[in-house]
């Protein structure tokens, strides 16, 4: 499953590089526009969110087919579905974070610089390199609000949440679900919680797009 996550890591991150140039540069093409009256900046906004969905769904659908039967997952329509759905919110995710960040920078160098001090966050942050009851008090705060914290939770809690065979961890025989909670400070009890949050982050970032794209204004006269 680290093997797993860490493809997700890497392709949500492509995702988040490979869409600055392209908000920066229709950057030009929506000032002239909206200058012109054809139609309002959070149009054109909106039209370049909802775009993304088919195409980070295919991605989505094609990594499940080729990294769901690699890893061998336990073959149960309702773990499928949760493998899916992690994997097509992270993906979108990234996607509107990238997009956010573009909004908010003046130039593509300094979207570039900002896109890449998230990444480095959100991967360090994500509970992953260092899991949740690990961290430091003062960071503790930090884990909780990156949205790749909430990705690990859900991947590894719907696959593996429900399975109680026992196996050896650190020199100690315990439980699956058991290591899962006292290692990473997972619940089953948090999918739902977990399922929310993963469709709300993509929400947000999306709506910060659509907002500072509207009010932002870097066109040099």
């Amino acid at each position: 499953m680290g093997s797993v996550y860490v493809f997700m890591i890497s392709i949500g991150a492509s995702n988040l590089l490979s869409i600055l140039p392209v908000v920066t540069s229709q950057r030009a093409i929506m000032y002239r526009e909206r200058f012109a009256g054809m139609y309002p900046s959070k149009a054109h906004s909106l039209a370049q969110v909802i775009i993304e969905i088919p195409y980070i769904f295919l991605e989505a659908t094609l990594f499940l087919i080729i990294s769901y039967p690699a890893v061998n997952l336990y073959e149960s329509a309702y773990k499928v579905s949760w493998y899916f759905y992690d994997i097509f919110c992270t993906l979108l995710n990234y996607k509107y974070m990238g997009m956010a960040i573009a909004s908010l920078s003046s130039t593509y160098q300094m979207a570039s610089i900002c896109g890449s001090f998230c990444i480095t966050v959100v991967n360090l942050f994500s509970g992953f390199l260092i899991p949740q009851p690990m961290l430091p008090k003062w960071w503790v705060w930090l884990y909780w609000i990156i949205p790749t914290s909430w990705t690990l939770r859900g991947l590894f809690t719907s696959q593996y949440g429900d399975i109680n065979r026992e196996i050896i961890a650190f020199g100690k025989r315990k439980t699956i679900t058991a290591f899962l909670e006292s290692h990473y400070g997972f619940k089953r009890e948090d999918l739902l919680l977990t399922a929310i949050l993963l469709l709300a982050y993509p929400i947000f970032f999306a709506s910060i797009f659509i907002y500072f794209t509207a009010k932002l204004n870097f066109q040099k006269r």
